[in-house]
């Protein structure tokens, strides 16, 4: 990342960003160390991918998940932004666990997703809905929990929740995790509630435990499933959030959540395969594999019928 001092302090530095000036701190710290990826090049990563990565961030309140110390300490949340510059967007909204009203980010553009980034929020975490609508996702998910599985166990899986789907008639996108899992995201246009697309996420996720009961689990604690992967249909709730297509991961290797096509799912793919490193490349080769999943929706009734 080019640029300037913005003091004496030469750890701290200001760029232009789609006319906005950010301010920096500590651009070469490591942020994976093993790695020598600093939080410079974490900021250079998203700018990069910006113009694909912003359809999945725009309007939508943020949950911010920040590594200020980079992946060798652990992270935090923070949801409640009372400090942001004047030129990052907010919205008061209450809070579905406390009660309490809350400053939520709102990431609309370059500089703003910039300024999370030197915030330490290596990951993002975008709600389901979006401000005009909070009370309706623009996209159903199901999040594939491994235990201690394989990654092809969790192919296994996310071919048999496709092959529900399919019958359901209902279209599906899948992404890494970025860590060892896999999201599977059904669009629904913001045209259903929460409470409906969790209940048709649970009734997928039943019918995929009938086909592979061995090998799933609908039970939360990871103590009653060691050896099966959770079929998470509750991601599905208002405030709940999941990493974003393209989001980075505060794991070893510098991972990221990326999109596949269904070809792609199959025996040996690994979610190392996706990095920081070339994740961009992928981009300019494949395109936005994920840009479905903010179409129009499916016909959750018609869907319904087809599953009996």
């Amino acid at each position: 990342m080019k640029a300037t001092p913005a003091s004496k302090d030469k750890k701290r530095v200001t760029q232009t960003i789609a006319g906005q000036e950010v301010s920096f701190s500590s651009l070469d710290k490591l942020y994976w160390p093993d790695e020598h990826i600093t939080k410079g090049d974490l900021i250079d990563y998203y700018q990069t991918i910006a113009d694909v990565i912003l359809p999945y961030l725009v309007d939508r309140p943020q949950s911010l998940f920040r590594n200020p110390d980079g992946i060798a300490k652990s992270g935090f949340f923070q949801k409640d932004v009372t400090n942001a510059p004047d030129w990052v967007r907010t919205i008061k909204l209450r809070a579905e666990s406390t009660g309490e009203d809350v400053e939520y980010l709102v990431c609309d553009n370059k500089a703003t997703l910039a300024y999370m980034n030197n915030l330490g929020c290596i990951q993002l975490n975008p709600w389901n809905s979006r401000i005009a609508n909070l009370e309706k996702p623009d996209y159903m998910v199901i999040d594939l929990d491994p235990g201690k599985n394989t990654y092809d166990d969790v192919v296994e899986v996310a071919l048999a929740t496709k092959e529900v789907l399919d019958r359901a008639g209902a279209e599906a996108f899948c992404k890494t995790s970025g860590a060892t899992g896999m999201h599977i995201f059904v669009p629904l246009g913001a045209n259903y509630s929460f409470d409906e697309a969790r209940d048709f996420a649970h009734l997928v996720v039943k019918l995929v435990h009938k086909k592979l009961p061995k090998l799933t689990s609908l039970e939360r604690s990871p103590k009653e499933r060691r050896k099966q992967v959770y079929l998470d249909f509750l991601q599905n709730s208002i405030g709940q959030t999941i990493a974003s297509a393209y989001s980075v991961r505060p794991k070893p290797g510098a991972t990221v959540s990326t999109p596949l096509s269904w070809e792609e799912v199959k025996p040996g793919l690994t979610p190392e395969a996706f990095t920081i490193k070339n994740v961009p490349d992928r981009i300019k080769q494949k395109g936005d594999l994920f840009k479905g999943v903010l179409g129009k929706g499916i016909d959750m009734e018609k869907c319904l019928e087809k599953l009996g």
